[in-house]
């Protein structure tokens, strides 16, 4: 019979406690990045270092949001070198999921594409602030602490991150049904090449951004307008061939995975208003889409 040692049951315990928060660590680092891949990463160090902890911590949720928030700022001091040379629009890399309305809702608007592509306007400290204390719902206090800052500054910064996002937010309002329906109705026509369908699904001034990062097809600047943006599409359809197409939740709204030879090509999502499509991201940069499945 084995026998377990306190030593054994402390790091059960740290793990516990890790698995936890882990999905809050994930959200922040995801929201602050735009990267699944470098979130995961980021969650990686945070327990790396959690399990170095030799001391007892009062307030773990608060200790590893902290490290995970200094680790992303961090981060974001190399990223934006990387940026200003990205070619054409960048779009955050997908939250692919499979279609379930609980997430949907639960997911919202603070995770969409458009909202991160909001956030990436903000400078590093204004993000991580805005998505601590407006996601997360930590008070100024706690967020002071975590980014170093006084309680009087992280207030000021809160205020300013929050009229920014206030100015710049898009509001797209439709029932989750409609969404979906809508969504799937526009992906059909685009998979079956229908011109007039396509057409009939799109907003009078419906905006198309992709994000091919230089290595697959996509345009350097946002399409406006429903035949400009349907032509694009089918454009790329025709090069493509025959695609597989499988609705999902991108970040939380409905979209698809579009699969060329058994290989993800283009994962795309949209935004429904007054009863037609108004706005469409296209994520075909190959590196944004490593953790997508076919």
């Amino acid at each position: 019979m084995s026998r377990t040692t306190s030593g054994d049951q402390g790091d059960r315990d740290r793990t516990a406690v890790f698995e936890e928060h882990r999905d809050r660590l994930f959200g922040i680092a995801y929201r602050m990045l735009g990267s699944v891949a470098d979130a995961e990463d980021l969650v990686q160090d945070a327990w790396l270092k959690w399990a170095g902890v030799d001391r007892p911590v009062d307030r773990p949720g608060a200790y590893l949001a902290r490290t995970v928030t200094n680790l992303a700022l961090n981060r974001l001091g190399s990223a934006a070198a990387q940026r200003e040379r990205y070619v054409g629009p960048w779009l955050p890399e997908p939250l692919v999921r499979a279609p379930d309305v609980a997430e949907e809702v639960e997911q919202a608007e603070s995770v969409s594409l458009a909202m991160l592509v909001v956030l990436e306007s903000l400078s590093p400290l204004e993000r991580a602030v805005f998505i601590l204390r407006e996601v997360f719902g930590y008070p100024h206090r706690e967020i002071a602490e975590t980014v170093g800052r006084s309680e009087q500054a992280v207030r000021q910064l809160s205020r300013r991150a929050a009229s920014h996002v206030a100015a710049r937010r898009p509001r797209f309002s439709a029932s989750a049904e409609e969404r979906r329906r809508i969504t799937a109705e526009f992906m059909e026509a685009c998979a079956g090449g229908d011109l007039h369908r396509m057409l009939a699904s799109l907003a009078p001034d419906v905006v198309l951004w992709s994000d091919g990062g230089g290595k697959r097809q996509a345009a350097l600047r946002p399409i406006v307008g429903p035949d400009k943006v349907a032509r694009w599409i089918l454009g790329v359809g025709a090069r493509l061939g025959p695609a597989e197409v499988r609705p999902v939740l991108v970040n939380g709204r409905p979209g698809a995975v579009f699969a060329v030879g058994g290989e993800v090509d283009s994962v795309v999502a949209a935004e429904v208003f007054d009863g037609r499509i108004a706005a469409i991201h296209v994520i075909r940069n190959p590196d944004k889409l490593r953790h997508v499945r076919p």
